[in-house]
């Protein structure tokens, strides 16, 4: 029950992150440097929970954790920022949005016995499929785009990715262990990436600004540290498959979020999506004897 219930929580929080993310990127800072000062306050307070091991027992795992590092952090950021860039929000959400499936995927072809049942598979589809009616509400003409696109699959592909090598490891270790590992090690690959564009946010004095620092402390603290906290606490009670389901959702809390805070309205085709995407994820949370 705590499994699921922190699951929830986790996709409520992540679901209003592009919306403070939207709103600084408005005040002028780059998807990057938003990146980059989150993880900084993720880091420093995981830190204060999780500072008397430094590194794994083993070499291959503390590589398994740079790969974590990169796939849940620098590289899943930079793919999913860029390709919103190219293509549009739409495409990127749905795109992003078949996480779960691929998670599932990987999932059966390294763990036979964690294989989806028929009635998951069905759930987890019906989901998808709700997830692409909320992210439409009310627009039937995708705008396909190939370089934004094949973005928005590498990055749900390096999540999937994430929650594959975290399934493998998450016996041995604390999940406040993994979760320092992966910011640090998220912070240090995305470096050669401002050094490559040249770029770095340098107004201090935006920074300071209460709108923009509110923002970022919320993206710092709850979505970042609280976040990948409960999350990797979370595949360690329910397994891979079953809380990366609870993606599908995202979708769901972002469009509440706009409508309450950026205005955007609700069409009926999104509440039929929104009912479909819930019954979906209650029939892929059931074995078969349920």
């Amino acid at each position: 029950m705590w499994g699921h219930l922190g699951a929830l929580l986790v996709v409520s929080i992540w679901g209003t992150t592009f919306i403070s993310s939207k709103l600084l990127l408005n005040e002028g800072l780059q998807p990057a440097d938003i990146f980059f000062f989150r993880f900084c306050m993720a880091y420093i307070c995981v830190c204060f929970v999780s500072h008397t091991r430094m590194w794994a027992d083993k070499w291959t795992d503390e590589l398994a954790l740079l790969g974590m590092g990169i796939l849940g952090g620098s590289l899943y950021f930079i793919t999913e920022n860029q390709a919103i860039a190219y293509s549009t929000a739409s495409n990127v959400s749905i795109l992003v949005s078949t996480t779960p499936l691929l998670t599932a995927l990987l999932i059966a072809i390294f763990y036979k016995k964690e294989r989806m049942n028929k009635i998951q598979v069905a759930g987890s589809l019906l989901a998808f499929v709700g997830v692409i009616l909320v992210v439409l509400n009310g627009q039937l003409i995708l705008h396909l785009n190939p370089k934004g696109d094949v973005l928005a699959l590498t990055a749900s592909l390096t999540w999937a990715f994430y929650s594959l090598i975290m399934r493998r490891i998450m016996a041995r270790y604390d999940s406040k262990f993994i979760t320092r590992k992966v910011f640090g090690y998220g912070l240090l690959t995305i470096l050669p990436y401002f050094a490559f564009f040249f770029f770095f946010f340098l107004n201090t004095k935006l920074l300071f600004q209460p709108f923009v620092a509110g923002n970022l402390l919320y993206l710092g603290l709850c979505a970042s540290t609280g976040g990948f906290l409960i999350w990797n606490w979370v595949i360690q009670q329910l397994g891979a498959v079953k809380s990366t389901n609870y993606i599908y959702t995202q979708s769901l809390i972002a469009m509440l979020g706009s409508a309450l805070i950026l205005g955007e309205r609700i069409t009926l085709m999104a509440i039929i999506g929104a009912i479909i995407l819930i019954a979906g994820m209650v029939i892929a949370q059931k074995n078969k004897k349920e």
